[in-house]
Formats: C-alpha cells, sequence, structure tokens
C-alpha cells in the first residue's frame, strides 16, 4: 500500500536497496549501515496539505535462504527463480495528527499503520540483477499499531517498473495503482455523522481504487560504502472510488525525497544467492 505518509517509510526501507551495487563478486551474507532521508510528501492522496520530515536511522540487510531484508522488503521468500519471486513480507507507514489537516481537523488521527501479506514479483527481463522491466503484486492485510493493532482492511498495489544500473548509477521509473477495501477507504476518506460538519458531511468509503501512482527515482555511489539518493512521485485521485469525499481536497498532489546510504560493515560469508 505505502500510500498514507509513505515517502519516508518507503525510503527507509529501500536503503538497503540503494545500499547495494551491482555486484562484481558475491554479496555478503549481512550488511550494517546508517542512513538518512528528507522529504516532502502529501498527507495521504487526495489531501492538500504537504508534511516534510526528516529521519536518520541504522539499517540492516540478511540475504538468507528463507529470511531475507534486502532489495526494499522485509519478510520470508517462499519462491525464488530468475523469473518469479514470490514472499510473505511486512511493511509500514508513518501515521499524522489530524490537527495538521484542515479537512481532517476535529476528527481520529490517522495512526500508523502496518502491513503484512504476500507479494509475487515477476521479473520481464529474466533476472533481477540485471535490470530491465518487472512487475509486483502485493496484497497486505493492514494494521493500526496506533489502535492496539486493529485491523483497517486489505490493499493491492499492482505495479510496473523498469530499472537501469550504469557504471555506479542506479534509476527507476514505475506507474502503478493502489486499491484498498473498505474498511481500509473508510479509514482515509470516510466521515462518520459524529464528525460531519457544515462543510464537511457525512460519508461512507467505498472499496476500489484509491489512487493512481507514477514514481521515479536515482541514486549514485559517492564511494563503495557510500551511495545518494533521490526520488519524486506523483499521486492522483482522478477516477478513484472516493474522489468525491469531502476530505478529498486536492486530485493531484506530488512527493519528493533526498538522502544517502552508508555501509559500515558487512560479513565475510556470501549470500546465499
Amino acid at each position: 500500500m505505502r500510500h498514507h505518509l509513505t515517502i519516508l517509510p518507503a525510503l527507509l526501507l529501500a536503503l538497503p536497496t540503494w545500499a547495494e551495487v551491482a555486484p562484481a563478486k558475491p554479496l555478503p551474507l549481512w550488511e550494517l549501515g546508517v542512513g538518512g532521508v528528507t522529504g516532502s510528501q502529501q498527507a495521504y492522496p487526495g489531501a492538500a496539505e504537504q508534511t516534510t520530515r526528516t529521519l536518520v536511522l541504522p539499517y540492516a540487510i540478511y540475504r538468507g535462504q528463507v529470511f531475507r531484508t534486502d532489495r526494499g522488503s522485509v519478510g520470508l521468500r517462499a519462491v525464488r527463480t530468475p523469473r518469479f519471486e514470490f514472499d510473505l513480507g511486512v511493511a509500514g507507514s508513518l501515521g499524522s495528527s489530524s490537527t495538521r489537516i484542515e479537512a481532517r481537523r476535529g476528527m481520529p488521527d490517522l495512526g500508523t499503520l502496518i502491513e503484512a501479506g504476500p507479494r509475487l514479483r515477476w521479473n520481464l527481463a529474466g533476472d533481477e540483477a540485471s535490470g530491465g522491466w518487472r512487475v509486483d503484486l502485493p496484497l497486505r492485510a493492514v494494521f493500526d499499531l496506533s489502535d492496539g493493532f486493529a485491523h483497517r482492511g486489505l490493499a493491492f498495489e499492482p505495479r510496473l517498473t523498469y530499472e537501469s544500473r550504469v557504471q555506479g548509477w542506479r534509476w527507476s521509473a514505475s506507474g502503478g495503482a493502489i486499491v484498498g477495501s473498505r474498511r481500509l477507504a473508510d479509514t482515509f476518506y470516510g466521515v462518520a455523522p459524529v464528525f460531519a460538519t457544515a462543510d464537511r458531511p457525512a460519508y461512507q468509503a467505498r472499496a476500489g481504487l484509491i489512487a493512481w501512482r507514477l514514481s521515479g527515482s536515482l541514486s549514485h555511489s559517492i564511494t563503495p560504502d557510500l551511495r545518494g539518493f533521490a526520488t519524486l512521485r506523483m499521486d492522483s485521485v482522478a477516477g478513484a472510488s472516493n474522489a468525491t469525499s469531502p476530505l478529498v481536497r486536492d486530485r493531484t498532489g506530488w512527493s519528493a525525497g533526498v538522502g544517502f546510504a552508508w555501509t559500515l560493515k558487512t560479513s565475510q560469508r556470501p549470500a546465499f544467492d
């Protein structure tokens, strides 16, 4: 899903990806490092407000045969071939105070969300290491960490990505959609009668398309252990199932972030791949 305050969590999850370089020798089993990112983004697709945050955190890469934290995901890998990969993973998105969002003022805050579920990756080029086109099909159950892991519905985010690596540079461009269950859509776009006002009528959200998404990223090896990166993303709720919600104030929004990933220590033992 990664649609709710997502540039920073998504970038932090991707720090291990950007820390990697095209391997001239077998990759190590594990790596430890530190990464930082600063970004500005919509509070949620359709919001009029932008939020800006800066975070610096440690990261870890582990390339086990089953459990893995690499290539922007954390989870259990069940199947791996040059063309297909199937895993069970987790992701997350930070919360937001409704006092900072004019359309949601007086409503409950948007909590920190945790997602878990299967993902199918199809490398159309034959092998992810060589770049090219790939398709990701993640289906995730969403839980609210701020509300005792209350279930917030299901999210499906099909995405088509093209990636290329040339002499220390890596860039990618992707397009996709975010589709959510009624319960998930209601988390972002529903207005219960108790929170209705003169300019915010009651609204019951519907399942379906939440937003369209286009994004691009660029990273570069500054040294063998230090990489810098930047990302840009556009979300649009044009034609979305809840585009008429009173909480939708802007049909199109932009998010951007820059950061670094610095590898501090690696294992002598090679990875299983």
